[in-house]
């Protein structure tokens, strides 16, 4: 029975699966990310997060042991130059699950697993949420501040007034040939 044991053993051996996981774990540092199955994401994960976490105190022993799970100089080098930087004040969860479609030859699910600082698509998002805001039952300052927001609305809408007033002329030429449609008419 396989009650309390948490790791996925992927139906592979032990040294099979520590290479596989090696393997996986290089190429998701050396591109950023990759495509795999879900399962092996969700392995991949729980492996490769904890070397990203130690990645962060560059030391000696912890370059050595992170080459232990690696096997891979130039990889390590590369999690403890740029991308310990990168995730130096995040406190967790450096990498995200993207399910994907199944697969067309054995109907696996399939997903994208990436870093997440590494990431182009999300990282405005990012970027929005740095801005704290906070909101308060009581009106007082804010109220005062709502006013000069109020103001400057009305300044924009000024500024965009004379734009719609130049759209009448473009509409000219169509009223001059309704004009000489009555012409021809008459």
């Amino acid at each position: 029975m396989r009650h309390g044991k948490k790791l996925n053993h992927l139906g592979r051996t032990n040294s099979h699966r520590k290479a596989m996981m090696a393997n996986m774990a290089s190429s998701l540092i050396l591109h950023k990310r990759i495509t795999t199955t879900l399962a092996k994401a969700k392995a991949l994960r729980g492996y490769v997060e904890p070397l990203l976490t130690k990645s962060k105190n560059d030391t000696t022993h912890s370059r050595r042991t992170v080459f232990s799970y690696l096997q891979d100089k130039d990889t390590v080098n590369i999690l403890f130059r740029e991308i310990a930087e990168k995730i130096a004040n995040r406190p967790g969860g450096y990498t995200r699950i993207v399910k994907l479609e199944n697969r067309l030859g054995d109907n696996a699910e399939m997903a994208i697993i990436e870093l997440v600082d590494y990431n182009t698509v999300y990282g405005k998002d990012v970027d929005a949420k740095a801005e704290k805001k906070t909101t308060r039952r009581r009106g007082g300052a804010s109220k005062v501040k709502a006013e000069p927001a109020v103001a400057a609305t009305e300044t924009a809408v000024a500024e965009v007034a004379p734009a719609v007033e130049e759209t009448p002329a473009t509409e000219a030429p169509a009223a001059d040939d309704k004009e000489k449609n009555a012409e021809k008419g008459e």
